[in-house]
């Protein structure tokens, strides 16, 4: 029953992944992703464009060079996405060993990773993502490489002692890691969660030479990623002022009222007081500009998308300002985005909680219920997207990219809507209502475990495993809370890899300690009637 389960669950989410256009449909931010592509296969220069790291560009310009045609984006990325659902199905297998004696029986516990497997497979977000033009296609294959190998790493190292393996798998792991974070910077602290367990093992006594070799294969793992990123950044502007600009348009509320007070009291600041009062008036004006626009954040109460990108808002004013001089502007962004943490702490963590209740809400936002999906919108907002002078002067150049923008045209008019059906929408319904009880109860158990000597033979290790899975999405909300917004809806259904997996988790993890408080129960009856 299993196996016939699983080839009918992956029949069908491949008929629900091929079914539709095989075009990768673009937004505003492909052309990041797509440029340095284009112009390797239009005898330029590959590198850097708008600050967009070089991974996901490269995935591109290869399937572009072997297959010479955009569909074969679409179909690696489905792909990989199945894949990513093999992967899931692996590492529910493994998670096994982290319970010393299971109760829970084995079909019952083949089933829940049957389970949810499918409400991976079958939700339509990922499949959407697998369909555009942009990193979060192949995000949840990265997720899943990297969540299986961590946990090998923990169940070699801290539970069977297999040191090779443990070297082996760990390697591996920071591999993933540094993959994750490059290929989407909004989970380098979810990366650097994933190495803490990595990081215990020089701490344990022994294993020298495990620990040299697995110092040894990190390092070059890094090296591997970062020397080419710091090669082909060189000449990105982007690259530099893509983030401080970010911190500075997300929290301009806050830095202007913080250059309001600097400017009322006189404050010592390294910057002339006639031009920060200009520069704080234009920021106001610009503010005021962007809460008019249709595009609002309710939880920032305007559009930091307008003061960064508008031609005439503030963040091309403080690029004029400055000039050719790209240190001394990042210098400014950073210097007003730390002065509010520490002239108003608490305005900048009440930001941070609003952003996090975004997602910890009673219904969480990561199960998507939406019942249509239009793809017609999605393929018509990508062509204007790409349909720009600047654009149009590269792509014109390979002609695979004019067929492709050709089907997009149609494809606009054409394109079906997907349809998320009931049999979807309402199991997503009853676990966005349950995600947040099963955190709170698998959380307190986890704490009663972990505390209580009687517990932790039996399930510390599992309670440890269902900690460190929902930190990954903590620490993911996090950093988008701390840098961004998490009103952006990509940044929340993307993590549905994550959610998936840490509440199945938590599920078998109430579900054993259930049964091993019914078995206590059970002898302390039978004790009691022998005396």
């Amino acid at each position: 029953y299993y196996w016939s389960g699983i080839i009918i669950l992956f029949a069908w989410a491949a008929w629900k992944r091929f079914v539709l256009p095989l075009d990768p449909i673009a937004d505003p931010d492909t052309w990041g992703y797509l440029s340095p592509a284009l112009r390797e296969l239009t005898d330029g220069e590959f590198g850097h464009t708008q600050g967009r790291n070089f991974i996901y560009p490269g995935f591109v310009y290869l399937l572009l060079r072997v297959f010479g045609d955009f569909r074969a984006i679409t179909v690696a990325q489905h792909f990989l996405g199945l894949l990513a659902g093999v992967i899931l199905l692996l590492t529910w297998q493994r998670v096994r060993v982290f319970v010393t004696h299971p109760l829970v029986a084995r079909g019952a516990y083949y089933a829940l990773g049957l389970f949810a497997a499918a409400a991976f497979l079958l939700a339509g977000e990922p499949i959407l993502f697998e369909n555009q033009l942009r990193p979060e296609g192949v995000s949840a294959f990265s997720f899943s490489i990297n969540l299986y190998f961590v946990i090998q790493f923990n169940a070699c190292c801290f539970i069977e002692r297999r040191r090779v393996a443990t070297v082996v798998y760990g390697i591996a792991a920071v591999f993933t890691s540094i993959l994750l974070a490059s290929v989407k910077p909004s989970f380098a602290l979810a990366a650097i969660v994933a190495l803490l367990p990595i990081g215990i093992i020089f701490f344990r006594q022994g294993w020298f030479g495990q620990k040299m070799m697995l110092a040894g294969g990190a390092a070059a793992c890094a090296a591997l990623f970062l020397l080419p990123e710091h090669f082909l950044s060189r000449n990105d502007e982007a690259s530099k002022t893509f983030l401080p600009a970010t911190l500075f348009v997300i929290h301009a509320d806050l830095i202007r009222d913080q250059m309001a007070d600097d400017l009322k009291l006189n404050a010592r600041v390294p910057y002339p007081r006639e031009w920060l009062g200009r520069v704080r008036a234009a920021l106001e004006a610009e503010i005021a500009k962007s809460a008019a626009s249709s595009r609002v954040y309710s939880t920032l109460g305007f559009d930091p998308d307008y003061l960064k990108y508008d031609r005439s808002s503030i963040a091309a004013q403080l690029h004029k300002e400055f000039g050719s001089n790209v240190s001394a502007l990042c210098a400014f962004y950073r210097f007003y985005y730390w002065r509010i943490w520490r002239e108003r702490p608490f305005a900048v963590v009440k930001k941070i909680a609003r952003q996090l209740r975004i997602f910890y809400t009673p219904i969480c936002p990561v199960y998507r219920q939406t019942k249509f999906l239009p793809l017609g919108r999605q393929y018509e907002r990508g062509l204007t997207s790409l349909d720009r002078e600047p654009y149009r002067k590269i792509w014109t150049a390979y002609r695979p990219a004019i067929e492709f923008m050709d089907r997009t045209k149609v494809l606009a008019r054409t394109a079906p809507v997907v349809q998320q059906r009931a049999y979807i929408r309402e199991p997503f319904l009853v676990l966005a209502v349950t995600y947040l009880p099963l955190l709170l109860i698998a959380s307190a158990l986890s704490a009663g475990v972990l505390l209580q000597e009687k517990w932790r033979k039996h399930l510390c290790w599992l309670a440890g495993l269902v900690l460190f899975a929902y930190s990954y999405t903590m620490a993911s909300c996090l950093e988008v809370a701390v840098v961004h917004s998490l009103e952006l809806r990509r940044y929340v259904t993307v993590q549905l890899f994550f959610a998936i997996l840490a509440q199945f988790l938590a599920l078998l993890f109430i579900l054993e300690f259930a049964l091993e408080m019914r078995g206590r129960a059970k002898s302390a009856r039978g004790a009691t009637r022998s005396t």
